[in-house]
């Protein structure tokens, strides 16, 4: 009997990694190996530049030389471009990892030829392959082999025995093209030749530009879909997913102060979660950035570095008022435990801010982070793209232990409790300070919203700033209201006074009661008088009179009596 052959399992695409940050992320691992990948975009967009970290990244981090075949730039130029970004092209010429060849392509020569084809292209290409042993190849940009040709035809065939020849010799490749008029390419078909297409797009939208990334096609893959913001800096191409990990990283126990200790006392007399998220909201001069600085210099008197957010007031302006209300930090920013970054939010884009924050974070490693006030970022980006940014951020803090404190500026009236750039669902503990207006002055109060995972006041607190520090003053309730500041204090007075005045008549009346009493007992003293004399004559007169009667029993029995 013929046995039945049993199939082997196929395999699953295997993936040449990119080293790109975030890039492989949203790939599942990276590019397609051994096969080509097509980036498009318009003019600016940076496809050069992704191209261009793709190999020195192959290079360096996984020993894969590269070929970079360039149709518009020449070796030179693009070696000065690379350098901008920090990666050394001719070092890695000199060491055989990379090989950079440039193609120039006239126009009145392909149309001198007549016919038109790429075995030329093929030969040189594959040659500078093998004299390296490259494993991956760059074509920069495609549109350059075909301009000014008006066979359509040509130029379909071409593409596709150029997308098939670069399978055959095994090579992951990246090929530039750009962006067409409704199209992703100017002819329109290398996207249905390749086998994972990217679009990459750089737009302005109220005078901020901004760098998306699209994945719209990924053969034999899962992959990212949405549109994903990227960076261009002195550090590369860096791709910002809305975030780079799972919800399953670890969260302490152990708690921090917050630097007030009523404050402490309010949530739960220990203070806030380490690694916790803080938002502590409130319309302008309720004590937002006090309540920070408290924070800040009980986390330097910790030991801890702190890593200082600034995105309204200088480092030196910052300082100085805190030091009305007897918060000194200056000293812990010469120790070395306390770091200030300040700059306008309009000065760049969030996800260039967002790249910034991490790179302070990885150079000067906090315990504890603030942001005053991140609602600032709203003049560069609307609420939920604020809040993408800080899903983003707040994961990668969490994930190293790291506590974080946000100031929030809130509008004033019935819409005081919503956050501004809606992260209040993001956040642990969530603090609102108001103002509260009465009796013709303005106190501040403040009391928690929320706190995951502890116990926590409930009662509205009067938030006194002074010289000496931040006080809480004890909930102060008088008919049936929260007072505050005078009314508070004259309220207090008037139940003093009451209480003297109840002490004063109790202390009349005791006195009037002790009279009556000392009368009584003068009285009760001359009755016992009267009675101890009384009896003592009673006393006296039975004495007296048993006396007699002994003498008249004596003279009886002597017989005087009867005589």
């Amino acid at each position: 009997m013929e046995r039945t052959k049993v199939a082997k399992p196929l395999e699953g695409l295997s993936k040449c990694p990119t080293g790109v940050r975030g890039l492989d992320e949203i790939t599942f691992g990276g590019l397609p190996a051994a096969r080509p990948t097509l980036v498009c975009g318009a003019a600016g967009c940076g496809k050069t530049v992704l191209a261009t970290e793709f190999l020195v990244r192959g290079a360096v981090q996984y020993g894969e030389p590269g070929v970079f075949m360039a149709f518009e730039e020449t070796a030179e130029e693009l070696a000065r471009n690379a350098a901008s970004l920090g990666f050394d092209f001719r070092g890695l010429e000199a060491r055989k990892k990379l090989l950079i060849e440039h193609v120039r392509v006239e126009r009145n020569e392909i149309e001198e030829t007549g016919e038109y084809n790429l075995e030329g292209l093929f030969i040189r290409l594959g040659h500078a392959i093998d004299s390296i042993g490259a494993k991956r190849v760059v074509l920069d940009t495609v549109e350059a082999l075909f301009s000014g040709l008006a066979n359509h035809a040509v130029v379909r065939s071409e593409l596709r025995r150029l997308f098939g020849w670069l399978k055959e010799k095994g090579v992951t490749a990246i090929i530039t093209a750009e962006k067409g008029d409704g199209t992703l390419t100017r002819h329109g078909l290398e996207e249905y030749v390749a086998d994972c297409v990217m679009v990459l797009d750089h737009r302005v939208n109220g005078q901020i530009a901004t760098r998306r990334l699209r994945i719209v096609k990924y053969r034999g893959s899962l992959h990212g879909t949405n549109e994903f913001p990227f960076l261009i800096n002195n550090e590369g191409f860096s791709v910002l997913p809305i975030t780079s990990i799972g919800l399953d990283y670890q969260v302490p126990s152990a708690r921090l102060s917050s630097g007030v200790p009523k404050l402490d006392a309010m949530l739960g007399g220990r203070g806030y979660f380490r690694a916790s998220h803080i938002l502590v909201s409130g319309s302008a001069g309720t004590g937002k950035t006090s309540l920070a600085g408290a924070f800040t210099l009980a986390a330097c008197a910790r030991g801890e570095r702190c890593l200082y957010f600034a995105f309204e007031e200088s480092p030196s302006q910052i300082m100085r008022n805190l030091r009305s209300i007897g918060i000194d930090v200056e000293g812990w920013v010469k120790k070395g435990l306390l770091r200030f970054c300040a700059s306008r939010p309009t000065g760049q884009s969030l996800e260039s801010h967002l790249v910034e924050i991490y790179h302070h974070i990885d150079a000067f490693r906090p315990r504890v982070i603030v942001m005053d006030p991140i609602t600032n970022f709203t003049v560069i980006g609307n609420p939920d793209e604020i809040k993408s940014m800080m899903s983003r951020l707040l994961d990668h803090v969490k994930s190293r232990q790291i506590t974080v404190l946000c100031t929030s500026l809130t509008s004033a009236g019935e819409h005081e409790q919503e956050s501004e750039v809606g992260i209040s669902s993001l956040v642990d503990t969530w603090i609102l300070l108001r103002n509260l207006e009465a009796g013709g002055e303005r106190n501040r109060g403040l009391y928690i919203l929320k706190s995951r995972g502890m116990a926590h006041s409930n009662q509205i607190r009067e938030f006194v700033l002074s010289n000496k520090g931040i006080e809480l003053v004890e909930p102060y309730i008088g008919l049936g209201t929260v007072l505050t500041g005078s009314a508070r204090v004259a309220q207090e007075a008037r139940e003093r006074a009451e209480r003297l005045s109840g002490k004063q008549e109790a202390d009349h009346e005791r006195a009037v009661a002790e009279a009556r009493v000392a009368a009584l007992r003068a009285e009760l003293m001359g009755c016992e008088e009267n009675l101890n004399r009384l009896n003592g004559d009673s006393a006296l007169r039975i004495k007296t009179q048993t006396k007699t009667r002994a003498e008249m029993t004596r003279l009886r029995d002597d017989g005087a009596i009867g005589a």
